[in-house]
């Protein structure tokens, strides 16, 4: 445990030295769980949400993008339960006066067994290496089951008292389990309660005509009040999808874990419409394409694991996560939703007007059923991040900080050096940034001797280094350093946009779709 809080106060600091993210406000000694996005974060920032779109929207005909308004008619959130069932259980410990999601508490203790299954997996391993069988393992081993039993015996509880809203009996589950308060052990705990999640605000002139607003705490209700807008005038016949991008609000309980849960957070989404009893196909469709986007970014297959939902939301008959191993442990990085004809039926209530389909096939009218995709881009930024941050051991016994991005995202395709200030080096080297910059972000660096800037390069995840030198001037060759693997190679100047392009372009990375 000491090990993964280490990596993640290694993840914090290295992001804002090496200018991705900020506290926010910081010289007035900042706002909690808000962040900015500096120079080198919001590059990144872009290039996943330009990954994430060109997937869903480019790739696919039937899918086509939206940009709805963070401000909405305040009906709109009593059409989609958030007014009334917009909750998270809420306790707080008497001693340390610290408060805490109690279904969080709960899911934390979970994880802690599955992660004690987990170690005795690979032990076993270790100890039988090509003859391991992992399933029988996992079946067998009386420790394993155990913890797999509990594991699956706590979060069913959980989700059933949730769904009953039997809080009392999610208190009970908190003592039964002797969970204690992170910070300072104690378990004496508050009766849990229900807390509205939602940020209220107001538009007017004046505080006596201001009408109560809410800021958005999720960008899919902008989606389903357009429905039949982008229908009609795209012409769009189902199954198809409306994807988009934006700012969401929540006043969470507990804001904590960097930027994994903060108040102000962006969010990409997808819903996809289809014919009613057509939804479990399309929804396990959805699964399986969503790990493949992921797993195309080369991140890890074992970092990645679905999570069946054992609470449904008020709209759902399926849901499930796909889950990231990220410092702290296995947590949601996107979910699946189908969200069934709720929205759209209570849209429909709410405001009086029809928000139907005509399918021309069966000729007859309908409310589609949705198939949600939702993934926190900020989440995605910490995965991505965390995962690619490096401390390696050399050959000759040195480290280096490396931040082995993949190369489709990273904020930075290339640096250009000129081996020493003069000669005529540093402007062969703005020449090749002049000419790259049109297809590439590209950066200049000439402090230091080539080394220190190779680690700085390395650091901020830079893929290549060309370094111009006095061959230069002579046959119009430079050295192309290679990132990951710090091999150096010898190219003619007018071969860079084609090697660069290889390796970053988002086609040669989305095929592996």
């Amino acid at each position: 445990m000491a090990k993964q809080e280490d990596i993640f106060k290694n993840v914090v600091s290295h992001a804002k030295e090496y200018g991705f993210i900020f506290p926010s406000s910081e010289i007035y000694d900042g706002l909690s769980a808000v962040y900015d996005y500096a120079q080198n974060g919001v590059e990144l920032k872009k290039n996943i949400r330009e990954y994430w779109w060109k997937a869903m929207v480019q790739m696919n005909d039937n899918i086509v993008g939206l940009d709805a308004a963070i401000l909405m008619h305040p009906t709109t959130w009593k059409a989609s339960g958030h007014v009334d069932a917009f909750n998270d259980p809420l306790i707080d410990n008497k001693d340390s006066k610290r408060r805490y999601r109690a279904d969080v508490l709960i899911e934390d203790y979970a994880e802690k067994l599955n992660q004690k299954a987990v170690k005795e997996i690979e032990k076993a391993r270790t100890r039988f290496g090509e003859a391991f069988d992992e399933a029988e393992f996992v079946s067998t081993n009386a420790r394993v089951v155990e913890y797999k039993a509990k594991e699956r015996e706590i979060l069913e509880r959980m989700g059933r008292s949730l769904g009953n809203e039997d809080l009392e009996d999610v208190k009970l589950l908190i003592e039964e389990l002797e969970i204690a308060c992170p910070e300072s052990g104690s378990r004496n705990w508050t009766e849990v309660r229900q807390f509205n999640l939602m940020f209220g605000t107001k538009l007017g002139a004046s505080a006596d005509s201001a009408m109560d607003l809410y800021l958005r705490p999720e960008t899919a209700q902008g989606i389903f009040v357009n429905f039949l807008n982008v229908q009609k005038s795209g012409r769009m016949k189902v199954p198809f999808g409306i994807a988009q991008t934006g700012k969401a609000f929540r006043n969470e309980i507990v804001a904590r874990q960097f930027i994994f849960r903060m108040r102000e957070f962006e969010q990409m989404e997808m819903q996809f419409f289809v014919r009613p009893g057509e939804e479990m196909k399309h929804y396990e469709f959805w699964k399986e394409a969503r790990l493949k986007w992921h797993l195309s970014l080369g991140l890890g297959k074992e970092n990645y694991r679905f999570h069946d939902h054992e609470k449904l939301a008020h709209y759902a008959n399926a849901a499930a996560d796909i889950e990231f191993n990220f410092p702290f442990g296995f947590k949601e990085l996107e979910g699946i939703h189908s969200r069934t004809d709720f929205d759209l039926k209570a849209h429909e209530q709410f405001s009086g007007r029809k928000l139907q389909y005509f399918d021309a096939e069966l000729n007859k009218n309908y409310v589609p059923y949705v198939v949600e995709t939702s993934v926190g881009l900020d989440r995605m930024f910490l995965a991505v991040f965390a995962t690619s941050l490096k401390e390696e051991t050399l050959e000759d016994g040195s480290t280096r900080t490396v931040l082995k991005l993949p190369s489709v995202l990273a904020p930075t395709k290339a640096a250009v050096l000129p081996l020493v200030k003069k000669d005529g080096l540093p402007e062969i080297a703005h020449k090749i940034i002049a000419d790259l910059k049109w297809d590439f972000n590209v950066a200049y660096d000439e402090k230091d001797a080539v080394g220190r800037r190779y680690r700085r390069q390395d650091a901020l995840g830079t893929p290549f280094c060309i370094t111009v030198d006095h061959q230069t001037i002579e046959d119009e060759t430079v050295t192309i350093r290679h990132r990951d693997s710090m091999q150096q190679d010898r190219v003619k100047i007018s071969d860079l946009k084609t090697i660069i392009e290889n390796e970053v372009a988002m086609k040669n990375w989305l095929q592996k779709i």
